[in-house]
């Protein structure tokens, strides 16, 4: 298994107020980016919104092949928006993808 940090990029299609982005951030906790080298050298935030509604997910998995990071960030991502009241149609997301690959290498 490789640990990934997998970007996950989405919209808030509605106006969502501090209370959910907050709730939202600790839903996304047990992934922070900040537990891997990557994480802490480029200084990741695992929830990242701007002013204009647009916002980053950086999750961290654990997955023996990228596809398989990707669609588990995917599922996580998800998951952490519906924990935090937010359906596809409020938060839709765009494509998972690598940002990188914490390795002794």
């Amino acid at each position: 298994m490789t640990t990934y940090v997998i970007t996950v990029p989405g919209t808030f299609t509605t106006t969502v107020e501090e209370d959910t982005r907050a709730h939202l951030s600790r839903s996304l906790r047990p992934t922070d980016p900040h537990r891997t080298r990557m994480g802490v050298s480029e200084d990741l935030d695992a929830l990242t919104v701007n002013e204009d509604g647009t916002f980053t997910m950086r999750l961290t998995v654990e997955a023996d092949s990228v596809p398989h990071a990707e669609e588990e960030a995917r599922e996580l991502a998800d998951s952490a928006l519906r924990d935090a009241g937010l359906d596809d149609g409020a938060a839709p997301l765009g494509p998972a993808v690598v940002t990188g690959i914490d390795s002794e290498v």
